[in-house]
């Protein structure tokens, strides 16, 4: 008998959840390497709401799945090397390259990575397109990935609908990514909402520990 299609909100299951933070770096977050040149860079209101509402939700999150047993990956836009030769042509084109050695293609303070989370680098917008985060996932045992981050219209949006593609339940706190302006983040989550369960950073928070709770 085929198995049962569950909803795209069915609770989480423990050992089968993950968090997957997209791209929560200083370059990016950090007002001072605003002049990071990949492409018309973001307005005020990107920074002002990143350091209000995205970033502490995503610390929010990253600390409830810590606490209640929930897997962690970070992904970063990162070269593997220096020269970033190995870069996606896209990249070479907009340019956008952080070399292995450059601080700024680190995560912003509170979010940093504990323990052995994975950490994946990457030099495209879809993470599942230049990482193993496919074959790491399922050898995790995961089904069902709780993705947050920036830029919400980019590589928040592709990792959403190729995850969705490859058979994992996706569910987005929408509170907790944020796109180069508020047009852009609303149309990006109208525009993929169909590949993923929409809700808000407490009721992830609040799915965590149940999860917690279940142990």
């Amino acid at each position: 008998m085929p198995e049962a299609i569950p909803s795209r909100d069915a609770p989480f299951k423990r050992g089968e959840t993950a968090l997957l933070l997209v791209d929560m770096q200083r370059i990016w977050l950090d007002r001072a390497f605003e002049d990071h040149g990949a492409g018309g860079g973001p307005q005020a209101e990107f920074y002002e709401t990143t350091a209000a509402v995205t970033v502490p939700n995503c610390v929010r999150l990253l600390a409830a799945a810590r606490a209640n047993g929930v897997e962690v990956l970070h992904t970063i836009i990162r070269s593997l090397t220096e020269d970033g030769r190995d870069r996606s042509l896209d990249h070479k084109m907009t340019p956008i390259h952080l070399a292995r050695s450059d601080e700024r293609a680190l995560l912003v303070t509170g979010l940093m990575p504990a323990g052995d989370e994975i950490v994946l680098p990457k030099t495209s917008s879809g993470v599942f397109n230049s990482t193993n985060i496919d074959y790491l996932l399922r050898n995790l045992g995961v089904r069902q990935l709780v993705v947050c981050g920036i830029m919400t219209d980019q590589c928040v949006d592709m990792a959403v609908s190729d995850a969705a593609d490859r058979g994992f339940m996706v569910t987005v706190p929408e509170d907790a990514c944020f796109a180069a302006t508020r047009n852009r983040h609303e149309h990006a989550l109208d525009a993929f909402g169909g590949y993923c369960s929409r809700t808000r950073t407490d009721v992830v928070a609040e799915r965590f520990t149940l999860l917690g709770k279940s142990a």
